[in-house]
C-alpha cells in the first residue's frame, strides 16, 4: 500500500511502551491527534497480553480514525489483522518479511533497518510502504544498539523512493535537522510521552 507524503503530517508517533491509565492515554493521544501533526500512530506495548492489546486497540482505532491518522501495530500482522489496523511494523527479530506481508496484504507494512545498509537492501525487495533507519540521537524509550547517521539518510534516499522514517531520541531540538536532508516522517515516543519539561501536547508544538 502506497501512501501520501504530506509535509505537515511528518509525525510517527508511538505509544509509550506502558499504559497506567488509560482514560488518560485515550484523553492525551485524542489531543495530540488533534495537532492534525500526526500521520501514523503506531501501538507499541511490551509485554502486553494479545487480549490487552485488542481491548486498548479497539479504541484507539476509532480516535485514530477520528483524525485520519493511520494506526499501525508493531510487531505482530496477526494482532493488527484482528483489529483491521491500517497496517504492521516489524523489527528484524520479528516474523519474515514475505509471510508476514501474505497476512496484512494490501495494508502498510514498515520495516525496521537499523542502520544497515544491506537491511535496507534486503527490505526494498519485499517492496514495503515504508522504511525505518535509525537510531539519530541518544533514546530515553531504549538503550541505542545501532548509530545511524545523516550520510545513511542520503544513501538510502538515493537508493530508493520509498518513504523513510527516521528514528530514535528525535526531539524539538534536533528534528529539523532529519526534515532538512528528506526524512519524510519523524517516530516520535519519549519525548511526547515522557518529557520532563513539557507536557504532551506542549511538546508537540514545539515541533513545527
Amino acid at each position: 500500500m502506497k501512501i501520501k507524503i504530506n509535509t505537515k503530517r511528518f509525525i510517527y508517533l508511538i505509544s509509550p511502551n506502558k499504559i497506567h491509565d488509560k482514560n488518560l492515554f485515550y484523553l492525551e493521544l485524542e489531543k495530540l491527534l488533534k495537532s492534525k501533526k500526526i500521520y501514523f500512530f503506531q501501538l507499541r506495548l511490551k509485554n502486553y497480553k494479545e487480549k490487552q492489546i485488542i481491548q486498548i486497540g479497539k479504541k484507539v482505532r476509532l480516535i485514530c480514525k477520528k483524525y485520519k491518522t493511520k494506526l499501525i501495530i508493531n510487531d505482530n500482522p496477526f494482532i493488527a489483522k484482528k483489529l483491521n489496523a491500517d497496517g504492521c511494523h516489524l523489527g528484524q527479530n520479528d516474523m519474515k518479511l514475505d509471510k508476514a506481508k501474505k497476512i496484512i496484504k494490501n495494508k502498510i507494512f514498515g520495516v525496521t533497518c537499523h542502520n544497515s545498509k544491506e537491511l535496507v537492501k534486503k527490505a526494498i525487495k519485499v517492496k514495503p510502504t515504508y522504511i525505518a533507519i535509525g537510531a539519530f540521537f541518544k533514546s530515553r524509550t531504549k538503550t541505542v544498539k545501532y548509530k545511524a547517521n545523516i550520510s545513511l539518510l542520503k544513501y538510502v534516499k538515493r537508493l530508493t523512493n520509498i518513504p523513510i522514517v527516521t528514528i530514535g531520541g528525535i526531539n524539538n531540538k534536533n528534528y529539523k535537522k532529519l526534515l532538512l536532508n528528506n526524512a519524510n516522517f519523524l517516530a516520535i515516543s519519549g519525548y511526547i510521552w515522557n518529557n520532563n519539561k513539557y507536557k504532551p501536547q506542549e511538546a508537540i508544538k514545539k515541533l513545527k
